[in-house]
């Protein structure tokens, strides 16, 4: 193991206000938004669906506020685990929670990379259809491209990004142009009845599309796990937060309402490949087919932004001596944690290989929700108390009401994460998120029995 604390100057800060703002929003935008769109718009049963993505939006901004604050105070490789660690306590149980974070990462982060690539090959097969194994080597190879792009200097990495970042926002351009101008209200705007019957159903359809919008909001954090590489941080983690959510916020509502106004709802709700049956009935086959591609093209930038946030999270906690001392290692010229970046790229390719792709939106939020985010929005209360005023460069609007909100928005999706089915039984996913955390808590006491780090160092003393 290798003990010390966080070196952040090994890192480059190559990355401006513009690259850490596209980094983010190819994040955002991946698959994510075209595969879960029917999924949406069946939870909700019509086109009071827009309401979900008001609510995921909502619920991004506040819990923004929250990684905007931390962000800005410790800008720093690996993000969340550099704010648990110091929000509990460095020595105590920040040591603890940040090691669980470590722990969740390694197994959400390829599942989440394995997603991507899993949905990218879906949606592929509009072009060539494709057998069971002709997707898995779509989607493996699609992984192994992404390594090699990603093996490169951080500067040269900001420039691929807004490079991707054009192709990102034109897809969506595209599609909302074809929307208004093709717009038909009576489509966009018929409510079967009772659409707005604000019963116990509503609210559990509202919860289950929730689910899936919020999951096509995350990615805006994506700059705090780059910390250690932003030019001024204090002010352009916070911004590049910000601007990230209400870009993609605007962008995604506009899109939903376009789609409504020229496909019938009911239609839509059952379309595998919804936005190529968009072009198509707007175009032709033709326009399909180009739109798929440039479906492709937003799913591949954010898969390059995720595999390349979550690389400096073993890295930072290699060099703070809570994990592995050969995720520590920056290549000797171009500047980066290699090995972490092969890790857990080689995960994601093994996992990109044995999943299908349902389920795994649920299965991730469930992992990450208790100890990530509802334990930073409890950090940020916790350093408010023990920090002075001047250790905090940003501080959140409204204070604590975006923390207590999202704190009890992110435990009702929590429990909205329904279940899954193991051998004919059915297990929620929740229980089997807490039931990975208790095996993480087990690992860190044998871990620091054996190394003799706390708690049980000072019964040795």
């Amino acid at each position: 193991m290798m003990a010390g604390t966080l070196q952040p100057d090994k890192l480059e800060r190559g990355l401006g206000l513009k690259e850490a703002t596209a980094l983010n929003m190819i994040d955002m935008v991946g698959i994510g938004p075209f595969v879960v769109i029917p999924l949406v718009i069946k939870a909700m049963g019509g086109p009071q669906c827009l309401l979900a993505w008001l609510v995921g939006a909502l619920l991004a901004l506040l819990d923004g506020f929250v990684w905007a604050e931390l962000g800005a105070a410790m800008p720093q490789a690996g993000g969340s685990y550099v704010f648990l660690r110091e929000a509990y306590g460095p020595g105590r149980w920040g040591r603890m929670m940040s090691f669980l974070f470590v722990w969740q990462t390694l197994i959400q982060a390829p599942l989440v990379m394995a997603s991507g690539a899993i949905g990218f090959a879906q949606y592929f097969t509009y072009l060539v259809p494709l057998g069971r194994f002709g997707q898995k080597a779509v989607s493996g190879g699609l992984i192994l491209l992404l390594l090699f792009l990603l093996y490169r200097r951080i500067t040269t990495i900001g420039k691929i990004s807004l490079l991707l970042w054009v192709g990102v926002v034109g897809t969506i351009g595209w599609l909302i142009w074809g929307g208004v101008t093709h717009f038909d209200a009576r489509l966009a705007f018929t409510y079967p009845p009772g659409a707005w019957d604000l019963s116990w159903v509503f609210f559990a359809g509202l919860g289950a599309a929730t689910v899936n919008t919020i999951y096509t909001y995350w990615g805006y954090y994506n700059v705090c796990h780059l910390g250690g590489e932003i030019k001024q941080p204090e002010r352009n983690i916070p911004r590049g937060i910000f601007l990230s959510i209400l870009g993609i916020g605007a962008l995604y509502l506009a899109m939903q309402t376009s789609i409504l106004g020229v496909l019938p709802w009911r239609q839509a709700a059952e379309s595998p490949f919804i936005v190529s049956a968009f072009f198509e009935r707007l175009y032709g086959p033709g326009a399909a087919g180009l739109a798929t591609l440039l479906i492709l093209w937003v799913a591949f930038a954010s898969l390059f932004s995720v595999i390349l946030g979550y690389s400096r999270v073993p890295y930072a906690a290699a060099v703070d001596g809570n994990f592995f001392s050969v995720f520590a290692r920056v290549h000797p010229t171009k500047r980066f944690p290699h090995i972490s970046l092969l890790t857990l790229g080689a995960a994601g390719l093994v996992f990109s290989l044995l999943f299908r792709l349902s389920d795994v939106i649920k299965a991730i939020l469930a992992m990450r929700l208790l100890v990530q985010f509802m334990g930073q929005a409890v950090g940020v209360i916790i350093l408010r108390r023990r920090w002075p005023p001047e250790r905090l460069p940003f501080k959140m609007w409204l204070y604590p009401l975006p923390a207590l909100v999202t704190i009890a928005g992110w435990a009702a999706l929590f429990v909205a994460t329904g279940s899954f089915d193991l051998l004919g039984l059915r297990i929620p996913f929740a229980a089997a998120g807490i039931l990975i955390i208790l095996v993480g808590v087990s690992v860190y006491f044998l871990r620091a029995r054996i190394l003799k780090e706390w708690p049980f160092a000072e019964a040795a003393q």
